[in-house]
């Protein structure tokens, strides 16, 4: 109490970077309660209110984060990053809808990531999800490979290695498998061997049933020199998919004893699939351990409880410090 007290007296500037090392750090609950004494201070902070909207993204409340979104971009249309945490707002709904309330949506997703891109053309992050939509989604709904291509012209000029991604996607979906592997390998070289393209090409392996291709990949992405915390985890879920749990929990604890935690690997959610990992294993008290850890940091985050209470646990939340 006496720590959200002292953020909650700070500057807005002051009080919105604080909101953000509290998702780098996965304190969801209090970044949240932040958050909501921020936007009720000062209902016209946008930022404030985008930040509110990737903490309810992280729990998977997809009205209560659309919401927030949208009363960012309402207060400044003119930035580019509001418009694209909508748009993926928009799409993390539209993926749990039906189908007929997921196309709706689909041309909000397609809207918001087109306003990004026009607002700022450097983004790569907005160009990317902006590929994604076009490469996912059928042509009624705007899709199409040619449009993603045009996106992958324009992110060579800004980060060849993500165009080199793209283009291997758009390859493997035309299932020109040998073309895809050499722009996997092609992103490996431009980007001077970073993690991501690595993990990029682990996926791919996964998805043609390489499993021993996909194990040295994820070798290379999750070394050390690499320093890229949050892709233990992404790199875990690859590995609880493909059946190695053992590999995945090796991965998760060591993101979870890593004093460096980010927004894009929530501290919960590294708790929560580690505790997927123990019950397959047959440890359900580890477990449930596990899940109480993700509540300790998002009360809210509902498969944790759900999981709790199925291995006949009593689910306890609480904010953690």
């Amino acid at each position: 109490m006496f720590w959200f007290t002292v953020v909650t007296l700070l500057p807005l500037a002051a009080a919105d970077q604080a909101a953000h090392q509290l998702l780098d750090q996965g304190r969801v609950d209090d970044a949240l309660a932040l958050l909501e004494n921020q936007v009720r201070s000062a209902p016209e902070n946008a930022e404030a209110h985008s930040l509110l909207c990737r903490v309810y993204l992280t729990v998977e409340q997809w009205d209560a984060a659309i919401a927030a979104c949208e009363r960012a971009v309402k207060l400044d249309p003119e930035n580019s990053g509001y418009h694209l945490w909508l748009g993926r707002s928009y799409g993390e709904k539209a993926e749990h809808a039906g189908s007929l309330a997921a196309g709706r949506l689909a041309l909000s997703v397609r809207d918001q990531f087109e306003t990004a891109v026009r607002l700022n053309p450097k983004s790569v992050d907005a160009r990317g999800d902006l590929a994604d939509f076009y490469l996912q989604a059928p042509w009624f709904l705007g899709g199409g490979t040619q449009k993603a291509e045009n996106q992958a012209q324009e992110l060579a000029k800004l980060e060849p290695a993500q165009a080199d991604l793209l283009r291997a996607r758009i390859a493997e979906k035309n299932k020109e498998l040998a073309a895809a592997e050499r722009e996997y390998q092609r992103a490996i070289g431009d980007s001077g061997g970073a993690a991501g393209p690595w993990l990029a090409f682990a996926r791919f392996y996964r998805r043609v049933s390489r499993f021993d291709e996909m194990e040295q990949a994820i070798g290379r992405a999750t070394a050390p020199q690499q320093n890229r915390p949050d892709v233990l985890v992404d790199a875990a879920e690859i590995l609880v998919q493909s059946g190695n749990l053992a590999g995945a929990a090796r991965l998760l604890e060591r993101y979870l004893s890593s004093p460096t935690s980010v927004e894009d690997a929530p501290v919960f959610k590294a708790h929560y699939l580690l505790g997927t990992v123990l019950e397959r294993q047959g440890h359900p008290q580890q477990a449930i351990a596990q899940y109480q850890a993700a509540l300790s940091l998002a009360r809210d985050f509902v498969p944790a409880r759900s999981a709790i209470e199925r291995l006949g646990g009593t689910a306890r939340s609480g904010v953690a410090h």
